[in-house]
């Protein structure tokens, strides 16, 4: 009786430590559990990532045309005459009669004297949108990667291209950049780029 005792006691310890163990099937059906759990995450962090850049390239993008579109139209709002031509840092040409008000560049005086005056143009070496006033050897760059040729025009109320320097004229300001679409590294040979506009009309407060 002993015996048998002894027995069914070591038989019984056995059954209950194999219950209490996991299978090969158990550990690979966990385990595939746990890398798909895990591959989730990970596509989820990189999506995010990926969603950041974005965001930062486009928000950066038009950081530097909001600026410039904001300069433009305080100055234009405050100025007496302005003129749509084409210039650069040391000229400015204006356009002659009956033909559109279409340019680079935008003078803005702030009185009738048209020797005090500030400067907008797109350079064409670089494609930048510059700032200069008269008298100041200073160039300021106010936006990058422009690629429109002319930035400026001249309207009237409908939208019209004016052909006259009338005074009640409508501004037209028209930027057409493009950005890295991933800033940090180029992709191709040519690299990836996404292309944006901005685009406002601006008129003086005050119409003699």
């Amino acid at each position: 009786m002993k015996i048998r005792s002894y027995v069914r006691s070591r038989r019984a310890s056995a059954l209950g430590s194999n219950t209490r163990a996991f299978t090969l099937v158990e550990i690979m059906v966990v385990s595939a559990l746990f890398f798909l759990l895990l591959a989730g995450l990970i596509g989820a962090q990189m999506f995010g990532l990926r969603l950041n850049l974005i965001s930062q390239t486009k928000l950066s993008a038009t950081a530097s045309a909001r600026n410039a579109l904001s300069r433009v139209r305080d100055e234009v709002r405050s100025g007496k005459i302005l003129y749509v031509g084409n210039g650069n840092a040391s000229s400015f040409t204006h356009i002659a009669d009956d033909v559109p008000r279409l340019g680079n560049a935008l003078m803005i005086c702030a009185s009738t004297n048209t020797n005090n005056y500030v400067l907008y143009f797109r350079d064409p070496a670089d494609s930048c949108l510059k700032r200069i006033t008269n008298g100041s050897p200073r160039v300021e760059m106010l936006a990058s990667y422009i690629t429109n040729q002319y930035v400026f025009q001249a309207e009237d109320y409908r939208g019209l291209a004016l052909t006259n320097d009338q005074n009640n004229r409508v501004i037209r300001m028209t930027l057409q950049f493009y950005q890295w679409e991933y800033p940090v590294a180029r992709v191709g040979s040519g690299g990836m780029y996404d292309y944006y506009q901005l685009q406002t009309r601006i008129t003086r407060r005050l119409i003699e």
